[in-house]
């Protein structure tokens, strides 16, 4: 079988490290320097010729920086014949990109998909897309894997006899009923309106929440619009008590701070897909690791065996 080898964009070193760890295989070194003239040079440290090649990097803020960076590190794969290059992209920020829904708009999912198989992506390996469509835009072989199960485990423990699960909108809902069935809880959800990037409506929440503990399932939660509005209209149906949960917890414009000042919310959890600042990190915030996932994800798509199996609803 050919020899595996894994480098790290700077996007985020740390979750590439512990995916290393996992697997126990070192994390090959990548010189990252920039011309007199701003653009990039990548150089891929570790022979490559014949191996299976493995390229950790989320597009996480600065997204166009990592995006280029990612792409640059394809090509030098590609150059240094390697037998296979997967992109393991815990995150993918384009992904909210997925539709037309106004007339002269660029479908950036779509564009960034082939943009990665031009320079060299033979397969990629991500974490809770946006919208699972967003999967049938890539060329290429796509493992598409979510942190249910994650996320389900940290609140197994817990009283969940008074709890229903809430998404935000219907899109969410299946994922959100995944969850539910996870924990055998009831689920419900808000119908939402979007009118722009950070302006939603809420008028209703479909579901019995009077007077139950909530759980708010989401995949992303970055300026936070979506959850505060949600929040006002559980707090019409008096619940008890709110934690939120998602896959992404990118918290821009001081989403994670507002929420961590609302005092019905109790708890915050999210997973390590993207970086935290270690100012971000408060009391409340809960931070679960999804290196273990990505780890055996990359050992079966290594070995030729099912990744699939992995990430199936008990």
């Amino acid at each position: 079988m050919r020899d595996i080898v894994i480098f790290s964009g700077s996007a985020h070193p740390e979750i590439a490290e512990e995916i290393c760890a996992d697997l126990g295989k070192p994390l090959s070194p990548t010189r990252v320097s920039r011309f007199a003239n701003d653009c990039l040079e990548i150089q891929l440290q570790d022979n490559c010729r014949e191996r299976d090649v493995f390229i950790i990097q989320p597009l996480v803020p600065p997204v166009q920086e990592n995006l280029v960076e990612l792409l640059l590190m394809l090509d030098a794969a590609r150059g240094a014949s390697a037998a296979r290059t997967t992109v393991v992209m815990p995150h993918f920020a384009y992904a909210r990109s997925d539709k037309k829904d106004a007339p002269r708009i660029s479908i950036g999912a779509r564009l960034v998909a082939d943009l990665l198989s031009t320079a060299g992506a033979d397969r990629v390996l991500t974490m809770t897309m946006h919208s699972p469509q967003v999967h049938g835009f890539f060329s290429v072989p796509v493992d598409h894997l979510h942190a249910l199960s994650e996320l389900a485990d940290h609140f197994h423990g817990d009283d969940l006899s008074n709890t229903v699960v809430v998404s935000p909108d219907f899109g969410n809902a299946k994922a959100a009923s995944a969850f539910a069935r996870r924990l055998d809880t009831p689920v419900a959800a808000g119908a939402k309106q979007r009118f722009s990037d950070d302006r939603v409506s809420i008028t209703s929440v479909i579901g019995d929440v009077t007077d139950r503990d909530v759980i708010i399932l989401d995949d992303e939660v970055a300026k936070g619009s979506t959850v505060v509005e949600l929040i006002e209209r559980l707090r019409e149906h008096k619940v008890r008590s709110i934690r939120v949960a998602c896959t992404h917890g990118l918290f821009t414009n001081g989403a994670l701070e507002r929420l961590t000042a609302m005092d019905d919310v109790t708890e915050i959890v999210c997973t390590n897909t993207v970086p935290l600042a270690p100012e971000k990190v408060t009391p409340k915030l809960r931070v679960l690791s999804i290196a273990p996932a990505m780890a055996e994800a990359i050992r079966r798509i290594h070995n030729g065996e099912s990744v699939s199996a992995l990430f199936n609803t008990p």
